[in-house]
């Protein structure tokens, strides 16, 4: 890769005070701390897996409860992602990944379109991993569809385990985008018959 595709968002409201630095070209290296060990654990392994670099902090109002710094780490993370990639020139633009962990199975395949859209299909048997609500796995997925212009599709075909399932996404997740942000030497523009994306 001739150029590192990076991005340093910072977002600041009464509610999160985040800073994300990301390389999309990276080698999987990551320095989060959310306040939430599970979620730090996550994006740990979204970055390792992808093999993405990744420093993420957040402060957020915890003492209320996860939301706000779930949500707003993903629109932070989201709008980093949509910066590094840049015009999307020379990129796969697709990625998929079916992921086994244990006896979960999850799917995840996207598009960067430019075109905002999550579907996600996960019921979960508890309401809390450590102090990570549950409910939260999808607004975080919905923030990073948005902000980043992205079509992503999660389904959990199989699983009992929340932790495994969550696991498995962020996973699955970072292998897709891994996949379809990689640059394709035979695509010399936009993969789009638009010419827009």
């Amino acid at each position: 890769m001739s150029e590192d595709r990076k991005a340093t968002i910072t977002r600041k409201t009464k509610e999160t005070d985040i800073v994300c630095e990301l390389n999309l070209d990276g080698t999987g290296k990551a320095t989060v701390d959310t306040g939430i060990g599970f979620f730090d654990h996550m994006l740990e392994g979204f970055a390792r897996h992808g093999l993405f670099d990744l420093k993420l902090t957040c402060k957020g109002d915890l003492v209320v409860d996860c939301h706000h710094t779930i949500e707003d780490c993903g629109i932070v993370l989201g709008s980093a992602i949509r910066k590094a990639i840049g015009d999307k020139s020379g990129i796969k633009r697709y990625g998929s990944l079916m992921l086994p962990m244990d006896e979960t199975l999850v799917l995840c395949a996207i598009d960067l379109s430019g075109r905002p859209y999550l579907n996600f299909d996960a019921t979960f048997g508890v309401e809390r991993v450590g102090y990570f609500d549950t409910e939260m796995v999808r607004e975080f997925f919905y923030a990073i569809s948005y902000t980043a212009g992205m079509n992503i599709h999660i389904k959990v075909l199989d699983g009992s385990n929340a932790h495994h399932m969550i696991e498995a996404m962020f996973k699955a997740f970072a292998k897709a985008l891994d996949e379809a942000t990689i640059k394709d030497p035979r695509i010399t523009d936009l993969l789009s018959t638009k010419g827009s994306l």
